[in-house]
């Protein structure tokens, strides 16, 4: 836990870190370890769109049918529920969907799912109400400059195409799953593509955000150079 003194934490005013970034650079481990450090609420969005990704799946849902894939968003019901042991777990309809969404094709498909308006406006509304009333860690690819474009701390973390593809690479591992460096890295670049070139919310650090390679870096190094930023005030005015 920060010191007590950081003035921030005496504040009732919502308070909203943002870490967007490409996917495998860390952003949902590194939310997730800053949250518990402040004590703030971590919203994994990323983890929504997956499950929306699974849903789709799930019910044979093509990835052309935008208007099928926006009704399948707008219905949902996606929660974030912590097990005794304090680990977080994503329920998608009363499912645990945590380490299935976690797939290889789920996230082939996920960018997809991402792409359309319908269901980016469906689960940006709802992460705005997640994010109302508490002080929260929000990670993503357009948490600082969509969904939460007021929020007083902002990280675009990044890293190498292939240092983000050996983390991707040791999550599928842990799934008891298989794929291979090569397969990882090109599905990773064809997502750095489909992220960076969609019309809707495309992959871009906000204007107001603070750069973060983390490609050298340890997972508690990553942290902690995250809380210095917090700790040292360098947020949005």
């Amino acid at each position: 836990m920060l010191q007590p003194e950081i003035e921030f934490l005496k504040e009732e005013t919502p308070i909203q870190i943002t870490i967007d970034g490409p996917a495998g650079a860390g952003k949902s481990t590194v939310a997730k370890a800053v949250a518990a450090k402040l004590n703030f609420v971590y919203i994994d969005t990323g983890a929504m769109y997956r499950a929306v990704a699974w849903l789709a799946d799930r019910h044979d849902v093509t990835m052309d049918d935008h208007s099928g894939l926006a009704k399948l968003a707008a219905k949902a019901d996606i929660r974030f529920e912590n097990n005794p042991s304090g680990v977080q777990k994503i329920i998608c309809n009363h499912i645990d969907v945590t380490d299935m969404i976690r797939s290889p094709r789920i996230s082939r498909l996920v960018a997809e799912v991402a792409s359309v308006a319908g269901v980016r406006q469906a689960l940006v509304k709802m992460q705005q109400s997640l994010a109302a009333d508490h002080h929260v860690v929000m990670d993503g690819r357009d948490a600082g400059t969509v969904i939460l474009p007021k929020a007083q701390y902002k990280i675009f973390l990044t890293a190498t195409v292939e240092e983000r593809a050996r983390r991707r690479m040791a999550q599928i591992k842990d799934q008891g799953q298989s794929q291979s460096l090569d397969e990882v890295i090109r599905d990773m670049k064809i997502r750095d593509y489909q992220d960076e070139h969609r019309s809707n919310s495309p992959l871009i650090p906000a204007e107001d955000a603070i750069i973060l390679d983390c490609t050298n870096l340890s997972l508690d190094e990553t942290v902690a150079e995250v809380l210095k930023i917090v700790q040292a005030g360098k947020k949005k005015t």
